[in-house]
């Protein structure tokens, strides 16, 4: 059913739980894998992007699923639409909060960066609370 999962993922506590959220899911239903790093131009580091990434390939990779890695820059939200459309994903799996500029957790009055994809998103979106 879902032959193509983006997953989405930054450095919040979040995105690490919802990790196994995607990879279940990826199990279940033979699917690529596709972990996605949105950089925003002058706010991260791009070694600690680099090591984020190797992170979840690494963990995805000892639990026998193998994916690939994207970076990319720009707005969160819509780059990962972008990239969902690109690929031609069939499902987005992302958790609720994740970091914004800054690295400090999304504040309560600012759209998330899922509510935003919920709107803009070529495919289903799967939120994890």
């Amino acid at each position: 059913m879902f032959e193509i999962v983006l997953f989405p993922i930054d450095r919040s506590r979040q995105a690490a739980e919802t990790a196994s959220f995607a990879l279940k899911l990826a199990q279940q239903h033979d699917s690529r894998l596709v972990v996605l790093s949105v950089v925003e131009p002058g706010q991260d580091d791009p070694a600690a992007v680099a090591e984020l990434l190797e992170q979840a390939r690494s963990r995805f990779s000892e639990q026998g699923v193998s994916c690939e890695v994207i970076e990319r820059e720009g707005k969160p939200a819509f780059v990962i639409c972008d990239v969902a459309d690109e690929i031609n994903a069939d499902v987005i799996v992302m958790g609720t909060r994740g970091l914004s500029v800054g690295l400090s957790v999304e504040s309560e009055e600012a759209p998330s960066t899922a509510s935003r994809v919920i709107q803009l998103a070529p495919c289903p979106v799967m939120v994890v609370p």
